[in-house]
C-alpha cells in the first residue's frame, strides 16, 4: 500500500543529493581526467605565450609604445582563449592559439642577423685575417686609447703575426658580477713579445647595453675581436673596474697554431654570414669550447662552460693548467688586475701584467 504522499509503506524517502559516491568511477575519473588536462594545456598556454611577450619586446618592430601595444594585444588574446578553454571549448581555443603561436615562430626564424648596423665604436669593425705560409695578416686589430667607457681615441690597425713564433696561450678571466659570471678572453704569445687577445663578445649598436635576457631573444649580433692587450685587459681593469686573473694553458704548439687559426676561420666567416650571440649556446666560453673539441677531440661537459667563472676549474681538472700548483695558487699568481693598473699605457705593459706567473715547463697537457 501506498501511503497518502504517494511513497510506498515501509519505504523510505532521502532528500541527501547526489555526490561523486553516487557515480560511476568512470565518471569521475573522467572529471579529473578533463581537469588535469585543462591545467596542463593552460600551463603550457602560459608558459609559450610569456615567451611571445618577452620575444615581442625585444625584437617587434617599431618603437617602444608600438612594442607595448603588440604586447598587450597579445595578452589580451591570450586571457580570452585560457578563459574559452575552460568554459567549453576545449579544443578550439589550444588550437587556434597553436595557429597563433606558429605564425610568431615563422616570424621569429624569419629574423636574421647582419653586419650592416650603426655599431657601437668598439665593435664598429669585423676582423679579416689571411694567412700566407707562415705569416698571417690581421685588418681590423683594436688597439684603443681609453681614458674611460665614452672618452677614447679608436685605432684600428693591420698586423701581421709570424705562426712559427707562436708559443704561448693564456686563458683571462674577467670578473665584474660575482664569482660565477666572468668574460672570457684569450691570448697568443709569440716569442718576439707580441700577444693578440680574441674576445668573443655581443656586437652592440649605438646606445645598447648588454643584457642576459636580450641574449636569448636574438637582441645581439655575435662578433670576435681582435685585440692589443693594451686596449682589451686595461679596458677591463683599469677603466670598468673589473678584476682579471691569468692563467697558462698547457697545450702543445701544434694545437695552439690550431686554434690560433681557427680564430682566424671563425672572424672571416663573421665577417660574411653574421650570426646571432646566445647568452647560453654562443658566448664567449662556448664557441672556445667547440673551436678546442674541434682541435683536440671530444671533451667533457662542465658547469664551468655554463657558469663561466668557474672555467679555470674546468680547464684545471682537464690538466690544462699548471699542475704543479694547486689551483687557488695558479688564481693567486695570476692575479693581474693591481698590475695592469700599475702598467697602465706603458710600452711593455705584457710582460709587467705577467710578472709573478711561473712559465710552464711542460706545454703539452697531461691527458688528451
Amino acid at each position: 500500500m501506498r501511503s497518502a504522499s504517494g511513497t510506498p509503506r515501509g519505504a523510505t524517502h532521502s532528500s541527501r543529493p547526489a555526490n561523486d559516491d553516487d557515480c560511476p568511477a568512470s565518471v569521475v575519473g573522467a572529471a579529473h581526467m578533463r581537469t588535469t588536462l585543462l591545467i596542463l594545456a593552460s600551463g603550457l598556454i602560459v608558459l609559450l605565450a610569456a615567451w611571445v611577450t618577452v620575444a615581442l619586446w625585444f625584437q617587434a618592430p617599431g618603437g617602444a609604445l608600438a612594442r607595448v601595444a603588440m604586447m598587450s594585444l597579445w595578452a589580451v588574446f591570450t586571457v580570452v582563449l585560457l578563459a574559452a578553454t575552460w568554459r567549453g571549448h576545449a579544443l578550439a581555443a589550444p588550437g587556434l592559439f597553436a595557429l597563433a603561436f606558429c605564425a610568431v615562430l615563422l616570424w621569429w626564424h624569419a629574423l636574421r642577423p647582419s653586419n650592416e648596423r650603426s655599431w657601437a665604436d668598439d665593435v664598429a669593425r669585423t676582423a679579416t685575417g689571411e694567412v700566407r705560409g707562415s705569416t698571417v695578416t690581421l685588418n681590423g686589430v683594436r688597439n684603443f686609447d681609453w681614458r674611460t667607457d665614452d672618452d677614447y681615441t679608436p685605432r684600428w690597425e693591420l698586423r701581421s703575426y709570424d705562426l712559427e713564433k707562436l708559443e704561448s696561450l693564456d686563458l683571462i678571466t674577467s670578473y665584474w658580477s660575482g664569482p660565477a659570471i666572468a668574460h672570457v678572453l684569450i691570448s697568443f704569445g709569440f716569442s718576439d713579445g707580441e700577444h693578440l687577445t680574441f674576445s668573443v663578445e655581443i656586437r652592440r649598436e649605438r646606445g645598447e647595453t648588454f643584457n642576459e635576457l636580450g641574449g636569448f631573444f636574438k637582441e645581439f649580433e655575435l662578433s670576435i675581436i681582435a685585440a692589443d692587450e693594451r686596449d682589451i685587459i686595461r679596458l677591463r681593469t683599469n677603466v670598468r673596474g673589473e678584476d682579471d686573473y691569468l692563467y697558462r694553458v698547457r697545450l702543445p704548439r701544434e694545437d695552439i697554431r690550431a686554434l690560433f687559426l681557427a680564430y682566424i676561420q671563425q672572424m672571416n666567416d663573421l665577417a660574411h654570414t653574421p650570426r646571432f650571440y646566445n647568452t647560453v649556446t654562443v658566448n664567449c666560453t662556448t664557441l672556445v669550447y667547440h673551436m678546442v673539441e674541434h682541435i683536440v677531440g671530444r671533451l667533457p661537459f662542465g658547469y664551468g662552460l655554463l657558469l663561466s667563472g668557474y672555467l679555470p676549474h674546468y680547464v684545471y681538472s682537464l690538466g690544462g693548467l699548471d699542475t704543479r700548483y694547486t689551483l687557488e695558487q695558479l688564481r693567486s699568481f695570476g692575479r693581474i688586475t693591481e698590475r695592469a693598473r700599475q702598467a697602465d699605457r706603458s710600452e711593455d705593459f705584457s710582460q709587467q701584467i705577467r710578472r709573478g706567473i711561473p712559465p710552464l715547463l711542460d706545454p703539452a697537457p697531461a691527458t688528451r
